[in-house]
């Protein structure tokens, strides 16, 4: 069953059925659904609502900005498996056209726009992973047994055809339940839309008119037309001076303010409760939208590590089993795996990061060159011996009980 089938078989077309433009389920073929506010939503036409496009932004470029490793078990630990094929498509190129960090941005924006981020596995004649090629959005459909006894099957659209790759040929990175957070949340982005719309007609083409000119006992008729027309026109002449002359009207002719109403004092109000609840779809805290009326240092700090743990988690955790499932053969599984590295989400201020990596080489966690080399600095001579900065210049490194130098005896 193609892209397209199944399409008609969820809103339930048939071969025979004709369909018009207007009918609501031809939104679903094209990605596009309407709200309730009567928005059209879906796909890139989200990300003209800045919370949106700040969300989508700020989840894909984390992932992609992340390093990864490949790393498997050693005698002594983990170790960074650098000799494997795999290793350089996560770590630095993807292809001989995109990077790693690059390739990760866009199947993650693409999971989180249209529910799904496809790419193929290129591979060595012997079998070992070369490089990966993202497959546009709309281009994939995934072919599931009914029973959940097999594997899904992955259907692309190339060549003017269709191709069948199994499960280990394409790495796919799914949205929550196969469904991007712009469709979950479309009514929400709809009311953001609208109340978008309605502020661009008041502060623009004068929605509210600026003040209103009446007069009880005007008469109507060519006589009060040519007197509106001539108010008019002095209007406009004292609105161009800039000599701060009073206006003036004359014949019983009032100028009035127009006050604003107390829905029109709580806009703004609506406006941030919207961009709080489109960061609440998309799980990021809303002072990383930039909705900062809540926002201290203290909770601003916190709401950083919540998106490392809440949010941005399960999206690396997805990316880790996914490159596994496509870069690793069943036997090398049980001893490598991916892992990003996400010190730098946890980095605090200059002050807090100094004390922090001087307690732990202090505490002998780490080296002297452990902590350089985080920093980017050169290691130094010596620098490899777990020691107390703060003991003596001549500290013995640190050796075990089993070790150590029995004394002699007095």
């Amino acid at each position: 069953m193609g892209f397209l089938d199944d399409v008609k078989r969820k809103i339930g077309w048939t071969e025979t059925k004709s369909v018009a433009l207007s009918d609501p389920g031809i939104y679903d073929l094209f990605g596009i659904r309407s709200t309730v506010s009567g928005v059209n939503v879906g796909g890139m036409s989200a990300l003209n609502i800045p919370a949106v496009l700040q969300a989508v932004r700020l989840i894909s470029e984390s992932v992609g900005s992340l390093p990864i490793k490949l790393y498997r078990d050693g005698t002594d630990g983990k170790e960074v498996a650098k000799e494997h094929t795999a290793y350089k498509i996560v770590r630095k190129r993807a292809n001989e056209w995109t990077g790693a960090g690059k390739l990760r941005t866009e199947l993650t924006a693409d999971a989180l726009i249209y529910g799904n981020g496809f790419a193929r596995v290129a591979r060595y004649p012997d079998g070992r992973p070369f490089e990966l090629i993202r497959l546009k959005p709309g281009t994939v459909s995934v072919v599931e047994d009914p029973y959940a006894s097999a594997p899904p099957v992955y259907r692309v659209s190339e060549n003017g055809g269709s191709t069948d790759y199994p499960h280990t040929e394409i790495l796919h990175i799914p949205s929550f339940l196969g469904r991007s957070p712009v469709s979950f949340g479309r009514e929400a982005i709809g009311l953001t839309a609208v109340l978008e719309r309605d502020a661009a007609q008041l502060f623009g083409s004068g929605r509210r008119p600026s003040g209103v000119i009446s007069n009880e006992k005007a008469q109507m008729g060519e006589a009060g037309a040519n007197a509106i027309t001539n108010i008019r026109k002095s209007f406009r002449e004292w609105q161009r001076s800039a000599s701060g002359d009073p206006l003036i009207m004359d014949s019983g002719w009032k100028y009035d303010t127009p006050a604003m109403t107390s829905t029109d004092a709580q806009f703004l109000e609506h406006r941030l409760e919207q961009v709080r609840e489109i960061a609440r779809v998309f799980g990021v805290p809303p002072t990383m939208l930039f909705e900062l009326t809540r926002g201290t240092w203290s909770n601003t700090e916190q709401m950083g590590a919540q998106f490392l743990q809440l949010c941005l988690r399960p999206w690396l955790d997805t990316w880790q089993d996914a490159l596994a499932t496509v870069l690793l053969s069943e036997d090398e599984q049980d001893a490598h795996y991916f892992e990003f590295v996400t010190d730098d989400l946890m980095r605090a201020d200059a002050a807090s990061r100094t004390a922090n990596m001087t307690a732990l080489v202090a505490a002998r966690v780490l080296s002297p060159n452990e902590a350089r080399a985080i920093l980017n600095l050169p290691p130094l001579p010596g620098g490899d011996e777990l020691i107390n900065p703060h003991t003596t210049s001549s500290a013995e490194p640190v050796q075990s009980l089993d070790t150590a130098p029995a004394k002699e005896p007095a």
